[in-house]
């Protein structure tokens, strides 16, 4: 319960206004339930004739003890009840009684739909804000947070575990808000009738209570598996559409499916046993509530049939009537507290990205980074993700204006070394300058507005050709896209599209090919206008017929910019100002074309097995 005042506490405060509204309604309305069901006494001693006391008027005042004034309260009703009936009738004051009746439940039930309509902007509003947090930490968070978890179990977090949560946790707000009221005035009523019968019912309910919370205690770890093989169904659902390809051209279909059937036995046996148990709670509480009834039917009858007691007959009945009306809300109160139990799984496996620590360190007073003028500068970085050094000691002067290239076998680091200067991951050690300014000193938003990136996979949306390209840059115009395409070598394939600009181009793309999905890229870069221009195997998975087309963008796009380009292929990389070549983590070489040729090292191998 601890994580679920937690959750309230973090979610509710902007909703107080409701729960004023809900918490006050719900008090007035089981005030008039008690007025209501009190109008059963003086029905039951008219219809049966036991009341034979005269009553006269009782004057009394707040400053008097609670005890005297119920007495007074009590004393005063009877008294204009037999009042009435000597004066109107014993009919007549029926009537009267009826429509009292009446009219407190109407006060009754009115005021619990407030209370109920109350709950609703809580509900929704907490769910709301719950959705807006979890997609605004994902995006918050590093790259490196994201290495380590699986795309299917975050999205199962982000889907079925906010949606246990709306299930359980916060369908239960208006029942937390409401059945506590209703059993604390109700039990205070109680002891205000007779206080021995309450005393042995409050020796009662803690025995039924036990019971029925052995029903509840597994629930959460069970819930907690439960959602851990949910995540694992969607993984294999997400890694089965994003390699349906592949699954196809070895024949796997059958190995997949038998996978997927083995997740998905898991997670049924799983939740059978999980809602058995939560089923079970309503039979069971509603059993133990009869059993108390019964038990205190038979204790309050012979405390009033050998006179061992002041409540008379009709009292007691009203006595049963609200000990009764404290069953339902009881029961609703143990299935809110397991609807919590079986929901906080889901709250702790969300807390794991609300709560996950940003690595990422910002500084308290950003230095101002308006433009980029002089140079970019990595100062004796080291860089790992886990154990191994990734980097060592990397030294390395970008001139502004100037095209560096970066070669080397797979895993040399070369596109870790791009990484690091938008800060998707911060260096270990050393340091990395924009202009004298360490890159840690300023804001990351006008860090990275400073950089354009050109992908070896291009990342593209399920959206239009035009929203495509002008992705972060709102303000742009459609003649500013129209130029960036053209720029790009894209216009022509973009207008022979069905709608044109408007095309939908699919989920990631799909409807392009390899080269028409670069050269959007490419146009996107061209549209932000970047200073700073990093090309990560930009052309490496092209046709060399798409490598031409996409080279020729590439080119226009890197005049008169600062470009750092990643490659494979040595080909594209001839005419850049400096060549870094990488090696397990070190730049080994460094130099012009020709010159890293005559040094007949790393370089020269690299290129004569391509040309090879």
């Amino acid at each position: 319960m601890n994580s679920f005042f937690k959750i309230l506490k973090r979610f509710v405060p902007p909703y107080k206004k409701y729960v004023a509204g809900s918490l006050l309604s719900n008090v007035l309305s089981t005030l008039f339930s008690l007025f209501s069901f009190g109008a059963i006494i003086p029905i039951l001693q008219i219809l049966f004739g036991i009341e034979t006391a005269s009553y006269s008027y009782q004057a009394w005042s707040w400053t008097e003890s609670l005890g005297h004034i119920t007495s007074a309260w009590k004393n005063n009703i009877f008294w204009f009840i037999t009042s009435t009936i000597h004066e109107q009738g014993a009919i007549a004051t029926l009537a009267f009684l009826g429509l009292f009746l009446v009219v407190t439940t109407f006060f009754k039930t009115g005021l619990s739909f407030l209370a109920n309509y109350c709950i609703v902007p809580i509900r929704t509003g907490v769910l709301r804000d719950l959705r807006r947090d979890i997609y605004a930490k994902v995006l918050s968070l590093p790259l490196a947070f994201f290495t380590e978890e699986r795309k299917g179990d975050i999205i199962s977090r982000m889907t079925g575990d906010v949606a246990e949560i709306e299930n359980s946790v916060i369908s239960s707000l208006d029942m937390l808000f409401k059945n506590p009221i209703i059993i604390l005035i109700y039990v205070l009523t109680l002891f205000l009738i007779s206080w021995q019968l309450s005393l042995f019912v409050m020796v009662l309910l803690p025995v039924s209570g036990y019971f029925i919370g052995l029903v509840g205690k597994k629930l959460k770890s069970r819930s907690l598996t439960g959602q851990q093989q949910l995540g694992q169904l969607l993984i294999r659902i997400e890694e089965t559409l994003g390699g349906l390809r592949i699954i196809k051209a070895f024949n796997a279909e059958k190995k997949m499916k038998e996978s997927f059937a083995e997740t998905n036995e898991q997670l049924r046996k799983t939740f059978t046993r999980l809602d058995s148990r939560y089923l079970l709670a309503h039979p069971m509480s509603e059993f133990l509530g009869t059993v108390v009834i019964a038990v205190l039917l038979w204790f309050g009858g012979m405390l009033i049939l050998t006179h061992h007691s002041h409540v008379t007959a009709p009292t007691f009945i009203y006595y049963l009537i609200i000990f009764y009306s404290i069953i339902n809300p009881a029961k609703d109160l143990s299935r809110a507290v397991y609807s919590i139990q079986k929901g906080m799984a889901s709250l702790e496996r969300i807390d794991k990205i609300l709560k996950a620590k940003n690595t990422l360190t910002i500084a308290e007073h950003p230095l101002p980074l308006p433009a980029f003028h002089e140079k970019i500068e990595y100062s004796n970085v080291w860089f790992k993700y886990q154990n191994e050094w990734v980097l060592r000691d990397i030294s390395l002067t970008i001139e502004h204006g100037k095209t560096i290239a970066i070669v080397g076998q797979s895993g040399s680091g070369k596109s870790t070394m791009a990484d690091l200067l938008p800060r998707f991951y911060d260096v270990d050690q050393g340091e990395i300058l924009i202009d004298n300014i360490n890159i840690k000193d300023v804001q990351l938003y006008e860090l990275r507005a400073l950089m354009g990136y050109v992908n070896q996979e291009p990342i593209l949306f399920n959206d239009t050709f035009l929203n495509n390209i002008k992705f972060g840059v709102d303000n742009a115009t459609e003649e500013q896209i129209i130029e960036a395409a053209k720029i790009a070598n894209a216009h022509e394939f973009i207008l022979a599209s069905e709608q044109g600009y408007e095309t939908r181009i699919g989920d990631r793309g799909t409807k392009l090919s390899g080269g028409q999905r670069q050269r959007i890229s490419i146009a996107r870069a061209v549209l932000k206008n970047p200073p700073i221009l990093v090309l990560d195997e930009a052309t490496s998975s092209l046709d060399t017929e798409s490598e031409r087309l996409v080279q020729n963008a590439i080119d226009q796009l890197m005049q008169n910019r600062t470009s750092i380009v990643i490659a494979h292929r040595l080909s594209t990389v001839k005419r850049a100002d400096e060549i870094c070549v990488l090696h397990e983590g070190q730049i080994v070489e460094r130099g012009k074309h020709e010159e890293l040729l005559a040094l007949n090292g790393y370089y020269k191998r690299l290129y004569d097995m391509q040309s090879f």
